[in-house]
């Protein structure tokens, strides 16, 4: 009986953390991959990427690179100076931080006519926690206490169940 509750009691939790911590992998351009004359900007419209996520950006090898670009870069269609190509053909670059990110093909002028540029906005991490609220000391020690209860009560009743 008390392994019952025990399972019921780790797959609740597992339904709440587990889909916290996904990821998820995308491949730039779906089944078209990084090539001229596709509309990534359509492409990335109907996706949500966050912090933790990856960009995979699958092409032929020495026909096309990816460089990580700057808003100006992007615009210009030239790569920054700090800016190193990658080349493999399956490139993978994992969302670290939030905010804008910019990518471009620097070979011949694919992105300047070929339309090789992607911009995304990067969000914060599935179930990333909000930012804590400002709190005066009375209520932290009330919410301290209220915690040592939560918690007292519910050692007392998982120490019922498994008895």
């Amino acid at each position: 009986m008390a392994s019952t509750y025990f399972l019921v009691a780790l797959a609740l939790i597992s339904t709440i953390v587990v889909p916290a911590l996904a990821t998820t992998e995308f491949i730039v351009g779906d089944d078209n991959g990084w090539r001229t004359s596709f509309d990534y900007q359509s492409w990335a419209a109907s996706k949500e990427f966050h912090v933790g996520d990856k960009l995979v950006f699958k092409y032929s090898a020495g026909v096309h690179n990816v460089h990580r670009a700057d808003s100006a870069s992007f615009q210009n269609c030239t790569p920054s100076a700090t800016s190193i190509a990658l080349t493999t053909g399956n490139d993978v670059i994992t969302l670290a931080s939030e905010g804008k990110k910019w990518y471009i093909c620097t070979v011949a002028a694919h992105c300047a006519i070929g339309n090789m540029k992607l911009a995304i906005t990067v969000l914060p991490q599935v179930g990333s926690p909000a930012p804590a609220p400002a709190i005066s000391a009375a209520t932290l020690h009330g919410a301290s206490t209220y915690f040592a209860w939560i918690t007292a009560a519910f050692g007392t009743i998982m120490m019922i169940i498994m008895a």
